[in-house]
């Protein structure tokens, strides 16, 4: 039987494309290992699925003044000798990483004990994890076009990400029942998230007088970010956060308004849903979502409106748009030819097992 540990963490989208290839590997008949860190979120989500799970100790390289700067690189050369040990004992076949500073010490390990490690880069350029860990993988699969000319070329592969099958089996029947619309006007679903959603969730419910005659609006607007005021508004309804009607949620939506992290613009692409992406500003991150965005809209996937563009006449202005120009989105996004990504993926897993194996 064939062994793949897989290795992620730091942050859910660190955790959730390892997850959306879990289905497929298992029906390959490959064994499943999972190395994260002690305490961070990937272990109960990988605990959940019942998969073997293995904590090591992790660190985290910052820009910036922290006392912890000084600890830190202790902790991953502990990880690396723990990570080191594991993969001796486990002796798969290939180790496959998402990225996390939790993956640098697996990797590295992963290539002194002669195992193929392949690793995926979700944002256009690559993190500062995913840029330790290259030099010791084998191959590095990738989501945009652009980003394979920060990578070796022979170690740069476009995939795609790896997408939960069961977003792509919602049921909008189920989701009108459940938003208690009653109307079948248009839907616009908006996912605020959680950081830095201030400025989308306020313009959003701005402009609702103008949105509701002609659509519907689902608004996912983060923990502790609802807003009294307007529950019972007929066409509105508002969730902090969505896990299983999520699926039913993007069947029923007919534009899709969403951050640009890399796992949801590449969920939104899967789906196919006409969408308005507006990416971090770089103040509040290094940056990628704003690439991210870019590359999508030059792809004609998106539509973009800067973070400081926001304003209600701006963002009113641009959901007409995106509404009046759906079908050209759609046709887009219908021909990428990174949609079966899972199948690429598991691809190049079964060629590096094999070979590892037959040596």
């Amino acid at each position: 039987m064939k062994h793949i540990v897989l290795t992620g963490g730091g942050t859910a989208g660190h955790v959730t494309p390892n997850i959306a290839l879990i289905p497929r590997l298992t029906e390959l008949g490959y064994r499943i290992s999972y190395i994260g860190s002690v305490d961070g979120i990937e272990k109960r989500l990988i605990e959940e699925l019942k998969i073997p799970y293995y904590g090591i100790a992790s660190g985290k390289l910052r820009r910036y003044f922290d006392w912890k700067n000084f600890s830190d690189p202790f902790r991953v050369l502990k990880g690396y000798g723990q990570a080191k040990k594991l993969l001796k004992n486990l002796a798969p076949d290939l180790v496959f990483s998402k990225g996390g500073f939790v993956t640098v010490p697996v990797v590295i390990a992963a290539k002194h004990q002669h195992i193929p490690a392949i690793i995926h880069e979700s944002d256009m350029t690559p993190g500062l994890a995913n840029r330790l860990a290259i030099p010791s993988a084998a191959k590095v699969c990738c989501n945009f076009p652009e980003t394979v000319q920060h990578l070796p070329a022979d170690k740069a592969l476009l995939t795609g990400s790896p997408i939960r099958q069961e977003l792509l089996q919602g049921d909008a029947e189920k989701a009108q029942r459940f938003c208690g619309f009653t109307s079948r006007k248009p839907v616009v679903m908006i996912i605020g998230g959680s950081l830095g959603a201030a400025s989308i969730n306020e313009n959003i419910r701005r402009i609702l007088p103008s949105l509701l005659p002609d659509l519907n609006v689902i608004h996912l607007c983060g923990a502790g970010k609802l807003d009294p005021s307007l529950e019972n508004t007929e066409g509105y309804v508002q969730f902090e956060y969505i896990k299983k009607e999520l699926a039913d949620l993007f069947a029923l939506a007919d534009l899709v308004i969403s951050r640009a992290g890399a796992n949801a613009i590449c969920e939104i692409l899967a789906l196919q849903k006409p969408n308005l992406l507006i990416p971090l500003s770089a103040r509040a991150s290094r940056g990628d979502q704003i690439l991210n965005a870019r590359s999508f809209e030059r792809q004609g996937f998106s539509m973009v409106l800067e973070e400081e563009e926001i304003t209600g006449k701006t963002l009113s202005s641009a959901i007409r748009e995106l509404y009046h120009r759906r079908e050209t989105y759609i046709d887009a996004m219908k021909k990428n030819n990174t949609l079966d990504s899972i199948t690429r993926i598991t691809d190049l897993f079964e060629e590096m097992a094999n070979a590892h194996s037959s040596r």
